[in-house]
């Protein structure tokens, strides 16, 4: 199989960082270009059972830093790509379940490769939530590199 387009999801977490930089020596060795993709909640904190209390400019503010947030987070895999001569794009989707919006990019991108961070959960809120990278692994028919 040859691999063409490499799907790279990141939160801008360490993990998330060590997979943008592994993809992005596939890509090279493979002449693939990378897409890195961040997933932003509808709101950037749960505003739920607060009501009122929260006027609405200071959730206009928590949505603008959160966007200014993504934007920073794959201006950085961008510009791993560029040092590496690897062609890269980059979409930024709103979506609560993160594993959706993932499996849906892939999907709708042609994506030949996703390569994630592990990002594995301990105790009871790994058995009750599980990993939005396990999610990925089982809803999934394209392949998934999973980096630790």
């Amino acid at each position: 199989m040859t691999f063409q387009l490499l799907l790279v999801p990141t939160d801008g977490s360490e993990i998330s960082a060590r997979a943008v930089h592994q993809a992005v020596d596939l890509a090279a060795a493979l002449g693939a270009r990378v897409r890195f993709l961040h997933v932003q909640n509808n709101y950037p904190i749960s505003l739920v059972g607060v009501g009122e209390l929260v006027e609405a400019s200071t959730i206009e503010a928590l949505v603008e830093a959160a966007g200014k947030r993504a934007e920073a987070i794959l201006q950085e895999a961008v510009a791993v790509a560029d040092k590496a001569g690897v062609l890269a794009e980059r979409a930024v989707l709103m979506n609560p379940l993160p594993h959706k919006a993932i499996l849906e990019e892939a999907s709708a991108t042609g994506a030949d490769l996703i390569v994630m961070g592990s990002h594995g959960r301990r105790g009871l809120e790994g058995l009750l939530l599980g990993s939005e990278t396990q999610r990925v692994l089982l809803g999934s028919s394209t392949p998934v590199l999973v980096v630790r």
